[in-house]
């Protein structure tokens, strides 16, 4: 972190600096009109679910998790077979012409270097581990803990590469915004050129292994001078001048072919062709290879290690929000940030990415900036692992208040402590969760204090007007007061939101069965149900069902059997529809229409 300012000097170790002029990239311009094919690509798959309801299912790497732990093979897991297998043979092509996240950390490294700013490449032992460890968690856990729980029983290979909700996996725009500022931008300033690449991305934990065997690399004939051009104009940090010198090619499995180092090469030494695996070649090659240096005393890294996990476990998921790669992306920064912190309070003179923070035992003013922002980044992640902390416990205990008999001595105690836990979620959180008033608000239903089970219900839906549950919750806290109409709007928004719950459809039946005055409201916005649910048949169906019921209360038994003909047709075992068709039956049992429905339901 008290790297010298270069400007196209060789990255990281070494002092051996290029001779003469360094040419740009004439690859530079094709990367980019790849990448622009690329997102092009993805807006068209985005603008063809838009306007079909239905496409390919995510093209995503991180969706094959699924395939490995359900048996769902989906579009996820064909890509990245089929980019595990090309980078075994080709080498990590697609990491430098292909991958949106890499194209993000270029721009913001170019965009960077029109200011003059070069951010060094931190080299850390211990973080460097974290591309496997994302992988292990991603792909490894999910399926580990699906076959733990039954044993594999359940598992089956099906097929799945369509699919009619898009983005049900992939998290908000805001999220997704802010993944994209931290892992392709923000990262880069701190860890240098490819930061994520190299201290966060589980895919390129993969293709490094894969590229170990490929027999696709960039290799040297005759005509090196060891200029050194090739690795200036690296921006995967790989020393190529060293490595072509010492194995004839580029053993570094960081390298992605983005073929910068043959385009500058002023003798044309340099090309792409195919030999023996690098694994090989590399463990036969004598002398050993240099020693690489690293950026921090062992104590440093291990204290980086501590605050990595300790900031993932803080913001993974944080609000419900947050997603694993953004949460890495943070923990990452917080690390380097909190050794940066106690150098900048203890050393006499420290320089991070060329700026220097203390000179002469005196903070400069861009020091005396980092000390107030340091620690306040700091704080924010371990408030951030409190909150998240008594979420999860209060999540646990809920949980486990569930399993119990209702009213038992170990449903209070789970729920008391469920309540306790939700409590200081709401009391601390910078941001309001629907998910956390919800639980809260259920959960004091069983008290005496209704008042306040209501307040966080109402709470809950002014945050998020389609949440369910506490539209259902809420609806039966009323009902208990008598608040009759309150209580059926809010089990019309929950079945317009989930047709098929029985809890809520259950609850208005009940209530339109006792109350008449409320029987024409609810079956005028039943009516528009099936329309909104055309692309989902399922969920038609349940909406259907749902406007018979409520037309059978009214004695309005030809509408309702219209519904139920077109139910059952799409489903004809449906039970709730084919107890319906029994009701009428017994009010009308001269209904012919009944009776010719219940007919034909027989003859299936």
């Amino acid at each position: 972190m008290t790297n010298e300012p270069t400007t196209q000097t060789i990255p990281a170790k070494g002092k051996h600096k290029p001779r003469g002029q360094v040419a740009k990239s004439t690859r530079t311009r094709w990367r980019v009109l790849v990448l622009v094919l690329v997102h092009a690509a993805v807006l068209a798959h985005v603008l063809h679910w838009w306007s079909t309801g239905t496409s390919i299912s995510p093209v995503e790497p991180s969706e094959a998790f699924e395939t490995l732990a359900y048996g769902t093979v989906n579009a996820g897991f064909l890509l990245l077979v089929f980019l595990i297998l090309s980078t075994a043979i080709f080498g990590r092509f697609f990491c430098g012409w292909a991958c949106h996240l890499v194209a993000y950390q270029d721009l913001c490294a170019s965009f960077l270097a029109r200011f003059g700013l070069r951010p060094k490449p931190v080299r850390s032992r211990l973080l460097a581990w974290v591309p496997a460890l994302a992988a292990i968690d991603i792909f490894v856990l999910p399926a580990v803990q699906r076959f733990a729980a039954d044993g594999g029983a359940s598992w089956s290979l099906t097929w799945a590469t369509t699919t009619d909700s898009l983005w049900q996996t992939f998290p908000g725009w805001a999220m997704a915004l802010a993944t994209l500022a931290v892992d392709g931008f923000l990262v880069v300033w701190f860890f240098g050129a490819k930061g994520f690449c190299s201290y966060g991305c589980p895919y390129g934990a993969l293709f490094g292994v894969a590229t170990k065997v490929a027999p696709g690399r960039i290799q040297v004939d005759e005509n090196c001078e060891g200029c050194g051009h090739c690795t200036a104009v690296c921006t995967s940090n790989v020393e190529v001048h060293r490595e072509v010198a010492k194995f004839g090619y580029v053993v570094d499995s960081a390298c992605m072919r983005c073929m910068d180092c043959v385009s500058v090469c002023p003798k044309g030494a340099l090309s792409f062709g195919f030999g023996a695996p690098s694994g090989g070649r590399e463990k036969a090659a004598a002398p050993p290879k240099p020693q690489r240096t690293y950026d921090f005393s062992w104590t440093e890294e291990l204290a980086m290690a501590l605050v990595f996990a300790g900031s993932v476990y803080s913001l993974r998921s944080l609000y419900g929000a947050v997603p694993f790669l953004l949460a890495i992306g943070l923990a990452t920064i917080a690390a380097l940030t909190a050794i940066v912190f106690a150098r900048l309070l203890r050393g006499r003179d420290l320089t991070f990415q060329n700026y220097a923070l203390r000179t002469g035992g005196k903070l400069t003013k861009l020091g005396g900036i980092a000390l107030v922002l340091a620690p306040l980044y700091l704080l924010f992640v371990a408030h951030s692992g409190f909150v998240n902390y008594h979420q999860r416990q209060g999540v646990h205990w809920n949980e486990a208040a569930a399993g119990e008999a209702p009213g038992s001595p170990a449903a209070t105690s789970a729920i008391a402590q469920a309540t306790h836990h939700l409590t200081l979620v709401a009391d601390w959180s910078l941001v309001p969760t629907a998910e956390v008033h919800n639980r809260l608000g259920q959960l004091l239903s069983h008290t005496a204090d209704r008042d306040a089970a209501m307040g966080h219900l109402e709470r809950a839906l002014e945050i998020d007007a389609q949440n369910a549950s506490a539209h259902i919750a809420l609806a039966e806290l009323q009902l208990l007061e008598d608040r009759r109409q309150d209580a059926a709007s809010h089990l019309l928004d929950a079945l317009s939101l989930r047709p098929g719950e029985p809890r809520a459809a259950n609850a208005l039946l009940s209530l339109l069965l006792r109350d008449g005055s409320l029987r024409a409201e609810a079956i005028a916005r039943l009516a528009l149900l099936p329309a909104t649910f055309d692309q989902d048949t399922a969920l038609q169906t349940e909406a259907r069902v749902r406007l018979a019921e409520a037309q059978t209360t009214a004695l309005d038994f030809g509408a309702a059997l219209t519904n139920l003909d077109q139910a059952l047709t799409q489903s004809p075992a449906h039970p709730t529809a084919l107890r319906t068709l029994q009701i009428i039956l017994q009010r009308a049992p001269d209904n012919a229409q009944a009776k010719a429905l219940a007919h034909r339901i027989q003859g299936k």
